[in-house]
């Protein structure tokens, strides 16, 4: 009986280490990988970097609220990304002023309204 409930015990325990690294974020090494790309180092793509660490802390959340497939679908876009970087500058290069005042307004946390 007991060898029975440590081998169910040591089944759970690994599942739940492999479910855990199943979205590697870490192991992405953005860090590394936007220091190693002379592009990504250019003052005019400063942008695009701060999009792949936004990603990165998408990711990052996802995971802490359990939505492994989805955290793991974007760490491989980043992967991705970040293995072309030439690639995502020209994909990333929206420029549009309104655009960007708009979702900047849009990410100002609002006060709650009044109640009358």
């Amino acid at each position: 009986m007991r060898s029975a409930l440590s081998t169910a015990l040591a089944i759970l325990l690994a599942s739940g280490v492999a479910a855990s690294a199943a979205c590697d974020v870490k192991g992405l090494k953005l860090e590394d990988e936007i220091a190693d790309k002379k592009e990504l180092q250019k003052s005019a793509n400063e942008q695009t970097v701060r999009d792949l660490r936004t990603l990165r802390d998408a990711a990052i959340v996802l995971d802490a609220f359990k939505f492994e497939p989805e955290c793991e679908r974007l760490v491989v876009i980043l992967k991705q990304l970040t293995a072309h970087p030439v690639k995502t500058i020209e994909r990333g290069g929206d420029t549009d002023e309104e655009k960007a005042e708009e979702i900047e307004e849009a990410r100002e946390p609002k006060a709650p309204a009044k109640a009358k």
